[in-house]
């Protein structure tokens, strides 16, 4: 379903070509965020997996459950804190739940160069919980939520009163069948990295593999 477009001036741009300033922008956006990548080892990975399912574990718990010693997870949890593979540990909120069980994608075209005013704007409308830069016939593709179709309204009419924003497209989200994860990823390939604990070692505790 589209939603309402506001065309106001023509953009000039290359979507996606190597003169695009928008993409080029998000390249810059992207290596300001960016870290050295971490090799994830068979302990690393098993610690993710933990807190994944019980993301209120203490490190005493996690050893327990982990069968490795308590120092070994602090390093293990600080190293992945500190390479920002575990970004935090806030609540995983349902909006839902909460009241605000419309959602909506948006996809916006911008004028040239205005991506940092964009994102200054997104960030100042609250029912905007996360906007990406994108390559292909849009700039920045929108998530938002409301509590109903008219204060879904609104938000779009917020999003198309930036003086920045050409035009936008908006599709309702019907029902979520894949919910956001990242750890089926992480485990698809494997431990990446040799393991740095004698005692986990080939997915396991060593010492429960006699």
């Amino acid at each position: 379903m589209d939603g309402p477009s506001w065309p106001t001036r023509p953009v000039r741009r290359a979507p996606g070509g190597p003169g695009c300033p928008v993409c080029t922008r998000a390249r810059d956006h992207a290596g300001r965020r960016r870290t050295a990548v971490a090799d994830l080892d068979a302990l690393d990975l098993a610690v993710l997996a933990a807190l994944t399912e019980q993301p209120r574990a203490g490190v005493l718990e996690l050893s327990r459950r982990l069968g490795v010693a308590r120092a070994t997870v602090q390093a293990r949890l600080r190293r992945l804190e500190g390479t920002g593979v575990v970004a935090g540990y806030g609540p995983d909120i349902d909006l839902a739940a909460a009241g605000y069980a419309v959602q909506a994608f948006v996809t916006l075209e911008i004028a040239q160069g205005a991506l940092d005013e964009v994102a200054a704007d997104l960030r100042a409308i609250p029912g905007v919980l996360e906007a990406h830069a994108t390559t292909g016939a849009g700039d920045v593709l929108c998530r938002i939520a409301a509590a109903s179709h008219a204060a879904l309204q609104e938000t779009l009419v917020q999003l198309g009163r930036s003086p920045c924003v050409v035009r936008s497209t908006s599709v309702v989200a019907l029902s979520e069948l894949v919910p956001r994860r990242a750890l089926p990823l992480l485990t698809a390939g494997g431990p990446r990295g040799a393991s740095r604990s004698p005692a986990y070692r080939d997915g396991g505790p060593a010492a429960s593999r006699g």
